[in-house]
């Protein structure tokens, strides 16, 4: 609280405007932003109207935008073995999920997170005045955390502004919404704590950290700045109790915009483009082998043949400093900027090469498909029977959420048929690369098809999981 308190005074100054003494410029406030009156240089309050001003005319204009969603499925609960050999079989449980959601086009496509509706069938969607709406599920992805529905009603609905994000600093200050524990819309106030979060989420995305309390059921929720716009959309915490400690943490509207606006554009998933570099986060010894003045950027250690970036010219030893403009701080912040970019679009790369600065266009494509899926199902007395099994490439390696070059060429186990077939019962995963059979190397789908067909009274297998590599022997 003590280092809230001096950025709250600010505040008030910044607030001031919509005080009583200025109600001809807070009749001028239209819902999406403030008049340019808030774009003023903060300073302290100078008067009592200043010491008296409030966040409410925000809250007006941004909560009817921000509704509660709800989720429900229908689920199998396991039964133990030992009871299914008596006729006891699996039984249906209806699961069901509340979280928070934002209205970002008046057509009622709305954005939350992908785990408030994560295992859902039936989606319904509650605003502030407690309309219920039931709704569509448009996107859903996993990666970025982030789910798109659509309201099945006709009507015009109140919406947020998104911000690009680019103005954004830490310090300013900021509004969370959202129904946090299932007791209704409730708003909590901080700061912008810090940007671009790499370190944090299981996706690896760049995130927006604010101390505003965000608790379960805040999750898909709206964080917004004080002319009203959606900055970032919340979607966890860093806490021991499971409550708020003020670390939260929210997905970027530049990054909530691209999930929309794919959704929104007819895409059930959300297309990556690709830009075939890896590399590691420039640390200070780095910095100093090659004479940077400070740690920064991203030190390229391969480029994937035939790739954007190595159509563009990015070399290994070159450093990554910028993409349009916008710093890249480390490998994940790297990934987080060109996941907002879109298939087809050109960007510039700003990098040092040799110490000297060099700029690339580079042209954002998506992952090439070289070799051809050639997805095939394994039958027939053998070890892979009931396997459905690609090649991989790297646009198998993007669908599975792998990196390309982590991902060795070769034959993958993309998924498994039930539990009766010879693939499950001696325990293939999804995921599973296949390197040999009976000591012939498997390079594509057609030779693993091929030496299953062809049969054998003993089979020894090679296969890769996890990086780990295992051998086994089946008769």
């Amino acid at each position: 609280m003590k280092l809230r308190a001096p950025v709250a005074f600010s505040m008030l100054a910044l607030l001031a405007a919509c005080s009583p003494s200025h109600s001809q410029d807070a009749q001028k406030f239209s819902g999406t932003g403030f008049n340019d009156t808030l774009n003023a240089p903060s300073r302290v309050p100078d008067s009592v109207v200043g010491m008296k001003s409030s966040f409410a005319p925000v809250v007006k204009a941004v909560a009817p935008a921000v509704v509660n969603v709800y989720a429900k499925g229908v689920v199998r609960q396991q039964v133990d073995p030992f009871w299914q050999m008596f006729g006891a079989v699996p039984r249906a449980q209806v699961q069901q999920s509340l979280g928070s959601g934002v209205i970002v086009r008046k057509d009622g496509i709305v954005v939350t997170n992908n785990h408030v509706i994560a295992g859902g069938t039936v989606f319904m969607v509650v605003t502030n005045d407690r309309r219920e709406y039931p709704a569509k599920l448009l996107l859903a992805d996993e990666r970025t955390d982030l789910a798109v529905l659509q309201i099945d009603e006709k009507g015009v609905f109140p919406t947020l502004e998104m911000d690009d994000d680019r103005s954004l600093e830490v310090g300013d200050l900021v509004l969370a919404i959202g129904n946090p524990f299932g007791v209704g819309q409730t708003v909590t106030n901080g700061i912008i704590s810090a940007l671009d979060r790499t370190d944090v989420g299981p996706g690896g995305g760049s995130y927006i950290q604010t101390d505003a309390a965000i608790n379960p059921g805040n999750s898909g929720g709206a964080l917004v700045d004080m002319r009203g716009r959606l900055i970032g959309i919340n979607s966890m915490i860093l806490s021991g109790s499971g409550s708020s400690s003020g670390v939260g943490f929210a997905i970027p509207s530049a990054l909530v915009k691209r999930v929309v606006d794919s959704a929104a554009g007819g895409a059930t998933h959300l297309q990556r483009p690709w830009l075939g570099a890896k590399g590691d986060t420039v640390t200070s010894d780095i910095a100093r082998s090659l004479g940077m003045q400070r740690p920064e950027g991203v030190l390229v250690s391969d480029v994937y043949a035939g790739s954007p970036a190595d159509q563009a010219g990015l070399q290994t030893g070159d450093v990554i400093l910028r993409i349009d403009g916008q710093p890249v701080n480390d490998s994940a912040s790297l990934r987080y900027r060109i996941d907002l970019m879109s298939v087809g679009q050109t960007v510039t790369l700003d990098t040092l090469r040799s110490g000297k600065p060099v700029s690339l266009k580079v042209k954002a494509q998506a992952p090439a498909a070289t070799p051809p899926r050639d997805e095939r199902t394994i039958t027939g007395q053998n070890p892979f029977q009931g396997a459905h099994v690609v090649n991989l490439s790297p646009a198998v390696a993007e669908e599975i959420g792998v990196d390309p070059f982590d991902a060795p060429k070769g034959v993958m186990v993309y998924s498994i048929d039930s539990a009766k077939t010879f693939a499950a019962s001696i325990g293939l995963r999804p995921g599973d690369i296949i390197r040999a059979i009976n000591g012939k190397a498997i390079s594509s789908t057609a030779d693993l098809e091929a030496v299953t067909k062809a049969g054998a009274r003993r089979w020894q297998i090679t296969i890769v999981r996890q990086g780990q590599v295992i051998t086994a022997t089946f008769s």
